[in-house]
């Protein structure tokens, strides 16, 4: 089958295993080992993972925090609205906005709260909004009267326990719109002992966007546009990663946020440090510079998501992957079991 045709990346799954809660311990959700180079699946308990680990390693986690980025509000005559913030860039705020045929551009609505947002320009499912705000009194104001965007196959609302379990325990930094949802898995605890075993643990910030999880339409993978993204890298955490690639140990991304990030700020076989704009996208045939290896968890079917894990494990070896999980019953998806890609 082709690689760059978008039936290549579907699969049927029982709708019984897309996972409404997370596990009730973080670290006791499954883990399905794969080994890239053998096509090998081992099953495992999260909790087990640091035995995968080996000294001088380099585990790189996201420490995005996920905003309550949808908000509800009524135009001038009173019709009911609703934003969900993607990202800001240079003052401007890119939304999604429900009922936008409502609001002409130059119009503004009244959100929860009292905010006032001005529609400046429409881009079909998108707009750009002004809130005549700073971006932390905008920030601030959602986090008092907004809701956490949960995906829509998670046929719950929000409340005080997603607000906690839709975020990693390192989360540190507010700007996603969607959990980076491998790091879901650890705890504290399990941090603690994976640096115990001489593993160096890093952060980077990349803040997902709803693009990165957004089905891809075209018929041929490649011409599919991904969404921009915002990351950082201090100086600190890539003089650690460089260490560890200088030294020919393993970098191990926990998700594809922190992969992508990786392989976007990756000169010359080296990370550079500081802040950027991403908007990479990797699928079968893309060359890796810098992950050697990569958490993550069971992803949407015909996602550039799906491709990314496509190219990193294989074809083949994904696909063994994805069918096993469905038959072991693996729970997928964002409150979902992980796997390790080796």
């Amino acid at each position: 089958m082709d690689k760059f045709k978008i039936e290549n990346y579907d699969y049927v799954l029982p709708e019984g295993l897309i996972a409404q809660e997370p596990s009730p311990e973080r670290d006791k959700s499954r883990l399905l080992v794969a080994d890239k180079k053998t096509g090998k699946l081992e099953h495992m308990l999260f909790e087990e993972i640091e035995g995968l680990l080996n000294p001088g390693d380099c585990l790189v986690l996201n420490d995005t925090r996920v905003i309550p980025a949808r908000i509800f509000g009524k135009t001038k005559t009173g019709a009911s609205v609703e934003l969900l913030l993607l990202s800001c860039k240079n003052g401007e705020w890119e939304a999604m906005m429900g009922n936008s045929r409502r609001v002409k551009e130059g119009e503004s609505v009244l959100l929860d709260g009292g905010i006032k947002a001005q529609i400046k320009k429409k881009h079909g499912k998108t707009v750009t909004v002004d809130f005549a705000s700073s971006k932390e009194d905008v920030l601030k104001a959602f986090k008092e009267h907004g809701t956490i965007p949960l995906p829509p196959y998670i046929k719950r609302e929000d409340s005080a326990f997603h607000r906690e379990r839709y975020q990693t325990v390192y989360a540190a930094k507010d700007g996603a719109t969607a959990a980076p949802t491998a790091g879901l898995h650890f705890t504290p605890a399990l941090l603690e002992k994976i640096k115990a075993r001489g593993v160096s643990v890093v952060y980077v910030t990349l803040h997902t966007g709803l693009g990165t999880f957004a089905p891809v339409t075209e018929n041929d993978i490649r011409n599919h546009k991904m969404h921009s993204e915002e990351y950082e890298i201090s100086a600190q955490a890539a003089s650690e990663i460089n260490k560890c690639i200088k030294n020919n140990k393993r970098v191990i991304a926990v998700g594809t946020t922190s992969l992508r990030t990786l392989e976007s700020a990756c000169v010359n076989s080296e990370i550079v440090s500081g802040t950027g704009s991403t908007s990479i996208y990797i699928y079968p045939g893309y060359k890796f510079k810098a992950a050697g290896c990569l958490i993550t968890n069971f992803h949407l079917p015909r996602t550039t998501l799906l491709a990314l894990v496509y190219a990193f494990a294989g074809e083949k070896t994904a696909k063994k992957a994805y069918e096993t999980a469905i038959k072991e019953k693996y729970r997928f998806f964002s409150y979902g079991d992980a796997m390790f890609i080796k």
